[in-house]
């Protein structure tokens, strides 16, 4: 120890020093592109249907689903349409969430728009067609459960 040199340090007034933050990134994780995209659909009346009520009155059920989404995608595409992989997820009412590739996605979205409808159930009274209508299609499925509890807090305050 040199008796020479001064060992006292001068400290800095409070309002000078500066604090400095340590944080730490622990991981990091971008998902670019999810592998299934999301479609919500529900149960409309055609404009010739004969009772209009009649899709007020009955449900969806997961068949009835799928043989609609079938025969749309056969339509639009045929063999290579039926074949996109559908996860029926919910079907509740009216309406029906299901899961697709997210690369098959704007084909599955032509194809059930484009479609027609289908001829009723011979067992169901009243006739008319059945359509389902795509109200909202994308990657994450929390975005569009948020835009239709959205849509529904604005239905509520008219």
């Amino acid at each position: 120890m040199d008796l020479d040199h001064d060992t006292t340090t001068q400290l800095e007034p409070s309002s000078q020093r500066t604090k400095s933050k340590k944080t730490f990134t622990l991981a990091t994780a971008t998902l670019k592109h999810p592998p299934f995209a999301y479609a919500h659909l529900s149960l409309a009346t055609s404009a010739f249907s004969p009772s209009p009520a009649r899709s007020a009155d009955t449900g969806l059920d997961a068949l009835q689903v799928r043989s609609y989404l079938t025969a749309a995608l056969r339509q639009f595409l045929g063999d290579t349409g039926a074949a996109i992989p559908i996860d029926i997820l919910l079907v509740q009412g009216q309406s029906a969430w299901v899961r697709v590739p997210r690369e098959d996605l704007a084909a599955f979205a032509a194809g059930v728009t484009a479609f027609p409808g289908l001829p009723p159930s011979s067992g169901e009274a009243g006739g008319g067609t059945m359509l389902l209508q795509l109200r909202a299609c994308g990657d994450w499925l929390g975005s569009l459960i948020g835009r239709e509890e959205q849509a529904g807090l604005w239905r509520n305050l008219i």
